[in-house]
């Protein structure tokens, strides 16, 4: 399988511009991609996936850089746990005070899901995409997460705008960390335990 190219970031890039849905690959498995402040773009993403919108999804950026600068209101604490544990196979549940990317935070918009993957060589091109996208797995609700991009169901494939491979990825979803707390009493949580054991999170922290 070829690497992802510059022309996929940039098509990447074009297709979240114009309200697109995309199907791209991470460092776990094969998600969908939206624009974070499209309301349509993320109706018809939860509708692939046959999904209640209700239900949070992550923000994710490409440069752990640019998610830092897009949340100033982070506390020094807070930043400095982001910085320590990303990029990784992680998604942060974060203090949300500005309710920044409403789309993505359910109804719950004080706490946010921040993604920043490794980008791996085969998908190392998806680095020089800056901007933020709403990101949920590229599975039917309820159903196994694709770690091949034959693996999104055809109703996912045929619905999205951009269809990228990254050839087969390891498969199990992010681990989820809740880091609301974090800032005030150092207090952290796994709320589910995925491609990154607890017990690195908690040795990093």
């Amino acid at each position: 399988m070829a690497p992802l190219t510059a022309a996929d970031a940039a098509a990447f890039e074009r297709s979240m511009a114009v309200e697109g849905v995309a199907v791209f690959p991470t460092d776990t498995v094969y998600g969908l991609a939206c624009d974070p402040a499209s309301r349509a773009g993320a109706t018809r993403l939860y509708a692939l996936k046959r999904r209640r919108p209700a239900q949070p999804a992550a923000v994710l950026f490409f440069q752990r850089s640019v998610a830092l600068a897009a949340l100033p209101e982070l506390g020094p604490r807070t930043r400095d746990a982001l910085i320590a544990l990303l990029p990784g196979p992680l998604t942060l549940l974060l203090p949300n005070p500005a309710a920044r990317f409403p789309p993505a935070c359910g109804v719950e918009t004080s706490v946010l899901g921040l993604r920043v993957p490794t980008l791996k060589p085969a998908i190392a091109a998806l680095g020089e995409v800056r901007r933020p996208v709403l990101q949920s797995s590229a599975n039917l609700a309820g159903r196994p997460e694709a770690r091949r991009l034959a693996d999104v169901a055809t109703g996912i494939l045929a619905g999205a705008d951009l269809l990228l491979d990254g050839g087969e990825l390891p498969g199990v979803a992010s681990t989820i960390v809740d880091l609301t707390g974090y800032e005030d009493a150092g207090a952290w949580t796994v709320v589910r335990e995925g491609a990154l054991p607890t017990a690195v999170v908690a040795a990093t922290l």
